[in-house]
């Protein structure tokens, strides 16, 4: 098992994030982006995994864990900012990007972005867009009526409805605890910015080498949202996790792992950055 750091990063006056970070001096850079209510926690099993050809760091995002809370600058753009300041701050020229769920939006905006930083995309359970989903309307009802102390039962219901397969009882907890660190504001204004931003959009124009992980037993997401994904990026290839729910990292760590060791050999030589 790797051993996993825990470090912060100011990225400006007011907004801190710590990170984890682990891995081998000289393994290409992974960047690990959460999604909504996550912190870096999510990646913990990954970030344990990881074999010499890969240095992950797994920032946690604003507002989220135990990052900095701003009052405000929840939007996917904002996200998006935070992750270049972070690859600036951290000394990473270029790095290869890993979103989970919604943490793939900021990550593909990015992406488009700023391609001369980024060696490669790699998107796991992401949708293409949140506006045709029935499920995210009804969490939208409920997360509109939060208040703090965000209540647990919300919370377990989501976490627990993620997966297909059980995973470790200690990994659930974690990440409900997590959770019930974002306010019920941040809670609120992360998915606004995420269900009125233009995700088709944030599609267009990328063209670095991109990788779309999907579980064919996601209850969020159709197939049809990933193949969306692949007709918007150019040489995309998907790769489905047969029995996997929406959380594949979760559920088949050393198999995103395997995927991503063959990604980044194909895409991202090996870098050291600027530590």
């Amino acid at each position: 098992m790797t051993t996993i750091s825990l470090k912060t990063a100011p990225l400006r006056e007011g907004l801190t994030l710590p990170y984890a970070e682990a891995g081998y001096p000289g393994g290409t850079p992974v960047v690990f982006v959460h999604a909504i209510a996550d912190s870096w926690w999510t990646f913990e099993h990954l970030l344990r995994r990881l074999p010499v050809s890969l240095h992950g760091y797994a920032p946690t995002q604003r507002g989220h864990g135990d990052a900095d809370r701003p009052p405000d600058g929840y939007r996917p753009e904002d996200f998006a900012a935070d992750l270049v300041a972070f690859l600036d701050t951290v000394g990473l020229e270029r790095a290869l990007l890993v979103g989970t769920s919604s943490g793939g939006v900021p990550a593909r905006i990015v992406a488009g972005s700023h391609p001369d930083r980024i060696s490669g995309l790699v998107l796991i359970g992401v949708p293409a867009t949140l506006a045709d989903k029935p499920a995210m309307t009804r969490i939208w009802e409920t997360v509109q009526g939060l208040s703090d102390p965000v209540p647990r039962e919300f919370v377990e219901d989501l976490m627990t409805g993620m997966v297909a397969r059980p995973v470790a009882r200690g990994l659930i907890e974690t990440m409900i605890d997590e959770s019930l660190k974002v306010p019920a504001h941040v809670w609120r204004e992360t998915l606004r910015g995420l269900l009125e931003a233009d995700l088709p959009a944030t599609l267009a124009g990328i063209l670095v080498p991109t990788l779309v992980i999907w579980g064919d037993q996601d209850d969020f997401l159709p197939r049809s949202d990933q193949q969306a994904i692949l007709d918007a990026i150019h040489g995309a290839r998907l790769v489905t996790y047969e029995g996997a729910g929406h959380v594949v990292h979760w559920e088949q760590p050393e198999r995103v792992i395997a995927d991503l060791v063959d990604f980044a050999a194909h895409t991202a030589p090996a870098s050291p950055g600027t530590q």
